[in-house]
């Protein structure tokens, strides 16, 4: 064979020295020259790819692949600390359920009755705040529904907090409280001429008034939420009775539940919330995070604490924390439903879990040393509340969700060296899951959509939890949910909500994770040797998704 293809490249050889001789001019022995040069070249540009090909191949393997194989350690300890605090709490409840542990058992509690000789006066003074920005939707439904409420109207007072701006808002809020004020109910409105602290500067400020003075309790409703009439009745005897409890929180349920999608999602993460985390807080600790509303506060507790801060975006907690800190208790009654609205537009929700994760990561890293510090509680309350109440919950479950599934997960296809157990990214995932579910059965057939949702929301999480700790830029942002009240009944979307271009309703973030979640897939659909490409494509999809606006209503 070698014989037949040498004259071949006899001519081929000759024919490539005349054409360089016929374009390039010169003699053969310059052209055979040139030629050398050539392949000089052709062998120091290999010479170079393969010391490329070197130097990639030690940085790989000297620093790629133990950064990798610590990150992955990491996500493996994050996974066994947030299974264990997801099972703990799990387990409490089921104790609860077994042992019909409830509050009323544990607690005080006396029906209010008034007295014979000195009528409704034994009831205590009750004030009730109402802290509304704008709210034009709903502020009608809030304040029907608290004017309702079964107490007796001498003991009871009334305060719309109202940092409006909007001329027509301040307008109707003014008719609706007259409106009530002919029906014989107590109610004011406090407005203030600047918008600082927000809520909690709102709210600090409508406590200083005299006539607030003579109030033993305050409750906060958003304006949004609406009471069941008989909420003072079930809630204010823990308060009366039990000397040592400050707070009463309710749990939320929800109007819109059912509007779209992700509005169910919502549910089932929220229920988890209520039904689980604030639950067995209040049964093995006698403290959890108070939601901001729909809970009742004993005044002297929450003025001994200092009352309220406007130093975080989750004013609420704040308090909470520096309350239990001063060894007072919290009761949280699971039975005791108050409706409010769930934000059922993507962008609305995104603000919204930017501030419930940044606020919590911020006041983590500012009361860690107060905790820490606090001789007034046990060492295992301000243990649980390091550790599992912030760390665990605020910081850790945030990290975990986004940084393994998100982007560890995807990018193990380029290191196939590194083994990632599958328990990690199947057991313990499943059994989290099955604990988040059981709280609302009856979405336990959309448990793929919520946990692809959750992992595109866990990266709004997980920013805002970084700029908390790191007190960046948006720290201290803060945008009112948008609410849209009887507009969705009525089905009036369209004319409160403007439609919006397809330019202005792309989420830039969650197409570029979309976009590398999708080239991990692919790599791995042609190079891999597992069925991780099937969950990748799913979770690029739901990236995709959300990125282009089709979620919400």
């Amino acid at each position: 064979m070698s014989l037949f293809l040498k004259p071949f490249l006899f001519l081929y050889d000759t024919t490539l020295s005349l054409l360089l001789l016929l374009f390039n001019g010169g003699s053969l022995e310059d052209a055979a020259a040139k030629q050398e040069r050539l392949e000089a070249d052709k062998n120091a540009a290999e010479s170079e790819w393969i010391q490329l090909q070197y130097l990639w191949t030690k940085t790989r393997s000297v620093v790629l692949l133990p950064v990798f194989k610590g990150l992955v350690v990491m996500c493996l300890v994050l996974s066994i600390i947030v299974f264990f605090e997801s099972f703990y709490m799990n387990f409490v409840i089921l104790f609860v359920k077994l042992f019909r542990r409830k509050p009323h058992k544990v607690y005080k509690w006396e029906a209010m009755q008034e007295d014979v000789e000195v009528g409704p006066d034994n009831y205590p003074m009750v004030l009730i705040q109402i802290p509304m920005y704008n709210e034009k939707e709903v502020f009608q439904l809030s304040i029907a529904a608290i004017c309702s409420l079964v107490w007796p109207s001498s003991r009871l007072v009334v305060q719309v907090v109202d940092d409006s701006t909007d001329p027509a808002v301040r307008g109707g809020v003014d008719i609706e409280i007259a409106k009530w004020q002919s029906q014989g109910i107590n109610i004011r409105c406090e407005r203030r001429d600047n918008r600082n602290g927000y809520k909690a500067g709102a709210m600090k400020e409508a406590l200083t008034h005299s006539y607030v003075k003579q109030c033993d309790f305050v409750a906060v409703f958003d304006a949004d939420f609406q009471p069941e009439p008989d909420y003072l009745i079930r809630t204010v005897p823990f308060l009366v009775h039990n000397p040592d409890v400050a707070l009463v929180q309710a749990r939320w349920i929800f109007v819109n539940a059912n509007k779209c999608l992700m509005t169910r999602m919502q549910e089932m993460s929220l229920n988890y919330h209520f039904k689980v985390e604030q639950e067995s807080g209040s049964t093995r600790h006698a403290f959890f995070g108070f939601n901001g509303t729909a809970g009742i506060w004993r005044i002297s507790a929450m003025e001994a604490a200092g009352g309220w801060k406007s130093r975080t975006t989750v004013e609420d907690m704040d308090l909470a924390v520096r309350v239990g800190l001063h060894g007072w208790k919290f009761v949280y009654l699971n039975d005791l439903k108050v409706r409010n609205e769930l934000p059922s537009k993507f962008k609305a929700y995104r603000f919204q879990q930017h501030r419930w994760s940044c606020g919590p990561a911020n006041l983590f890293r500012k009361m860690t040393m107060e905790i820490i510090r606090n001789k007034k509680v046990s060492i295992w309350k301000k243990f649980y509340v390091i550790y599992s109440f912030f760390f665990v919950r605020k910081v850790a479950v945030h990290f975990l969700t986004f940084f393994f599934y998100c982007i560890i997960v995807p990018t193990s296809v380029f290191f196939p060296e590194i083994y990632i157990p599958s328990w990690s990214t199947i057991y313990i995932p499943s059994l989290i899951t099955i604990f988040h579910t059981m709280a609302t059965p009856r979405s336990f057939y959309l448990v793929i959509f919520w946990i692809l949702f959750e992992n595109v929301m866990a990266m709004h999480r997980t920013k805002g939890t970084c700029i908390g700790l790191l007190e960046g830029g948006r720290v201290n942002e803060w945008v009112v949910t948008e609410k849209l009240g009887d507009a969705l009944k009525n089905k009036l979307l369209s004319r409160v909500v403007q439609r919006k271009s397809c330019y202005e309703r792309v989420n830039s973030k969650e197409v570029m994770v979309g976009v590398y979640i999708l080239g991990c897939a692919l790599y791995g659909l042609i190079y891999g040797h597992t069925w991780l490409h099937f969950y990748l494509f799913l979770q690029a999809t739901a990236f995709f998704v959300s990125g282009f606006g089709f979620v919400g209503t």
